[in-house]
Parts: C-alpha cells; structure tokens; sequence
C-alpha cells in the first residue's frame, strides 16, 4: 500500500494567519467596547470597567500569544489616539496616569490566563474561577503598585485602588468563568 502525502499549500497557512489576525483585532475591540462599562467611584481616580473582564476571557480564550497580542494591540490603539481607554479616552498620557497599572497589568494577565488554558487548567468551572480571580486580582495588584509607587504611598493606594475592587472582581471572576466555560464546551 502506498501512503500519499498531500503538501499543505500556502493558502491553508494564508487562512490560519487570516483567522489569527481577525481574532486579535476582535481582541482589542471586545476589550474597548467593555472599557466603554464604567462606572466612576468618587473617592477613586479608578472606575470600576468591564475592560478585566475582557483582558481574562481572551486569555482563557485565545491563548496566550494571542491574547497578549490583542491586549498590546488595544493598549497601541489607545495610545494612537483612538477613544478605545473608559470613558472614551485616549491618549499616552492614560498610559502613565493614575490608571497606568492596571492598563499595563492587562499584559501579564491575558498571558498568564491564556499560558493556564493552553496547560490545561481550565476543566471545570471550579479551576476556571480560580484562574480568573487569580489574574484579575493580578491586575489590581499592579495597579495598586503603580499608584503606590507613584504618589500615593501603599495604604492610600490600597483604600482607593485595591480593596474598593476585591468585590467587583469576586463577580467579574465569576462572569467570566462561565463564559470561558460555555465558549470552550466542545460539541
């Protein structure tokens, strides 16, 4: 019996890069359209977003390459001067403000969720959460450190940008659990 072997042609790798392509463009843009949730907290230079809330669930979607692909490509996009940051915002000086940390904490989170999936973690709902909570609460860490580190000190940054989140993202984990969960069920 002879085996044949078909040579793969360069449209497959054309349709593969296309698909990577479309995905982290679609990345960036669920992240900005999730920024555009704010609520503002009056004794906070932070809002509460939906921005984490996307940054983990292309991670636990994506994978990490391509995660934190879409995640540098909105952080470019916002930084070029499209309104992608809350509120509509834009702008490289977003990228050193108050709220720096938490936009430059979205990079290792969306890696570190994706680098979980791709291990396999994510089974269940149970894992799934964990993972969630775990790089949520990353991005409020660097954030909180950010604002320390630049003008608070660590017990005002705590009060105003990590303790005012911890319930926030206890739910937010929650959401995007599931999510993850539903996307990545196989039929």
């Amino acid at each position: 019996m002879k085996t044949i072997h078909i040579k793969q042609s360069g449209i497959f790798s054309f349709e593969k890069n296309t698909t990577n392509i479309l995905s982290i463009l679609f990345g960036s843009l669920l992240v900005a359209i999730l920024a555009q949730v704010s609520i503002p907290i009056p004794f906070s230079p932070v809002p509460i977003t939906g921005q984490t809330i996307g940054v983990v669930l292309l991670g636990g979607l994506l994978g990490s390459r391509k995660a934190t692909m879409a995640i540098i490509l909105y952080l470019m996009e916002g930084a070029l001067g499209l309104p992608v940051f809350a509120n509509m915002q834009s702008g490289v000086h977003i990228l050193a403000g108050p709220t720096a940390g938490y936009l430059w904490g979205f990079i290792p989170a969306a890696y570190i969720t994706g680098f979980i999936a791709e291990k396999g973690f994510i089974k269940n709902i149970y894992n799934s959460y964990v993972a969630c909570f775990f790089t949520t609460t990353l991005i409020l860490v660097f954030g909180t450190i950010y604002l320390s580190v630049f003008g608070m000190g660590v017990e005002k940054a705590l009060n105003l940008g990590f303790y005012p989140f911890l319930i926030g993202d206890i739910v937010k984990s929650g959401i995007t659990a599931g999510l993850i969960m539903s996307f990545r069920k196989t039929p």
